[in-house]
This record gives structure tokens, sequence and C-alpha cells, in this order.
């Protein structure tokens, strides 16, 4: 973060809202011309700072209705077994999300299906297939109060 000055920040923020918007619309935002703010632009995505470019879909529009956080433990710990896991879980695309916590669980995912029978088919016949899961528990979302991809910067 210390790379990053005052206009940086705020270019990221315009990016982080609308990664649509154009150098040329940055630079009118932000009363500049086009070229520094597509120098800016190129230099935080080298950086790395921007990761990529992405469309959020609207879940309902595509038939995504179910939300399920589903808590993961391992019987056993050791790095093979945990290094297997975070494997197969790059797999199975009804996992959005894996996070790898600390705590009385060792994994939470974030599952998006159209139905509850399609999440059972998915618990029964692709994520219980995974060797080493001990205990699963499943929640579901039954509203959303917040979601958002923007980091505050």
């Amino acid at each position: 973060m210390e790379n990053l000055d005052q206009t940086d920040k705020t270019i990221l923020r315009i990016l982080q809202s609308d990664s649509k918007k154009t150098a040329k619309e940055i630079a009118s935002m932000l009363s500049l011309t086009v070229s520094p703010v597509y120098e800016r632009i190129r230099r935080l995505e080298n950086q790395g700072f921007i990761k990529k470019y992405v469309a959020i879909l609207d879940k309902t529009r595509i038939g995504k209705t179910v939300t399920a956080m589903c808590q993961v433990s391992m019987r056993y710990h050791n790095e093979a077994f945990i290094d297997e896991f975070v494997e197969q879980i790059q797999d199975l695309q009804e996992v959005q999300e894996c996070y790898h916590v600390a705590g009385q669980v060792d994994f939470i995912l974030k599952i998006h299906v159209r139905s509850l029978e399609e999440y059972h088919e998915f618990v029964r016949y692709k994520l219980s297939k995974i060797k080493n899961i001990g205990n699963l528990n499943s929640t579901f979302v039954i509203k959303e109060i917040k979601q958002t991809t923007e980091y505050y910067i």
C-alpha cells in the first residue's frame, strides 16, 4: 500500500465499482488527462493490485438461488490430506469460495446451486467423495444482507 498515492487509490475504488470505466472516463472524473491515468492503471495491473476484470452475474437470473455455507472438518490434519482436499475442491464448480480457517472447523465453502435437491446431490455425489472429510455442517442463507466485491482502501 505504501506505493499507492491518493490518485491510485481513487482509481482502484472507481474500477472496483465499475471495471468497464475507460481511462478517459476516469481521467474526466479526476480532472486529469488520459495518458497519466492509463499509465497508472497499467502500473496497478503490472504490480498485481488489479488481478483481473470480471462480470458479476445476478445469481437469481442464472438460477443459482440457493446459497449454502458448508463447514468442513477433516479427520486427519497432515499436509498431504490438506493438499489433496485443496486440489480436489478446485474442480467442484458449485464451490464459489473456499477458506482454510482456524477454529472448530477446517474449511468453509460458499456453494451456489439451483435447489436443495441439487445441494443434496452435490454433497452426496461430489463433496462426500473427497477422502478425509470427517464432518460436514451446512448452513443455508435465507436473506443476503450485504454482498460486495469491493475492498475499502
